[in-house]
């Protein structure tokens, strides 16, 4: 007997087959159009802060150059140095010019290495031979005093007296008259400073063996 709240079986597995499909048509419902897939969201940074340091080391990478040296410089190299100091004619000292010349000498590298100083007097060819020996000592022994007075140890200076043997310019012009220019360029002092000297290695001498 047929009650009036009585389901027709065909109804209710009809019924039965579509709470599936309405149920996921409410979830395709409830997503947004432009929410990103779970693939696409796998494939983002999972924070902006790494996605900035992979950035960073890209910079650092692009500065940074493999092919430039960072190490060290190989200090500059030490050469020896030669000063003119000039003198007036018939005068024994050095006059305010010279005197800014022979001062170089403080700050010559190889004078602050330790290297000795030569001090080499020359005149022109007035005069005689032992006039003009010791009129171009007297000059250098005035750039050596002046040299020891600015500090300058007095054992590392060597006066050396050339006279007129070794002109650097005419003393005279062909004519016989004198060459003025060329005898102002012979009254100098030649300043040589060379480098240190490195003293010699002591040969080793072998030890006796304990007797």
């Amino acid at each position: 007997m047929k009650g009036p709240a009585a389901i027709p079986a065909r109804l209710l597995c009809t019924a039965l087959l579509a709470v599936p499909l309405l149920l996921s048509g409410c979830e395709d419902a409830g997503r947004p159009e432009d929410a990103p897939s779970e693939a696409a969201a796998a494939e983002e940074p999972a924070d902006a802060s790494e996605a900035s340091e992979a950035s960073e080391d890209i910079v650092k990478k692009s500065i940074i150059r493999a092919e430039v040296d960072t190490g060290p410089t190989e200090a500059p190299r030490i050469e020896p140095e030669e000063l003119i100091v000039p003198f007036p004619a018939k005068g024994a000292q050095p006059d305010a010019e010279a005197l800014a010349i022979a001062e170089r000498v403080l700050a010559a590298p190889a004078y602050l290495a330790g290297g000795p100083v030569t001090l080499r007097g020359h005149s022109d060819s007035r005069g005689s031979d032992a006039e003009n020996l010791a009129a171009s000592r007297r000059r250098a022994q005035a750039v050596r005093d002046f040299l020891v007075s600015k500090g300058v140890p007095a054992e590392r200076i060597t006066v050396v007296a050339m006279g007129e043997a070794n002109p650097v310019a005419p003393n005279r012009l062909p004519d016989g008259s004198d060459d003025m220019e060329g005898r102002a360029r012979n009254r100098r002092v030649e300043i040589a400073i060379d480098l240190p000297q490195v003293p010699p290695e002591k040969p080793q001498v072998p030890e006796k063996p304990a007797s």
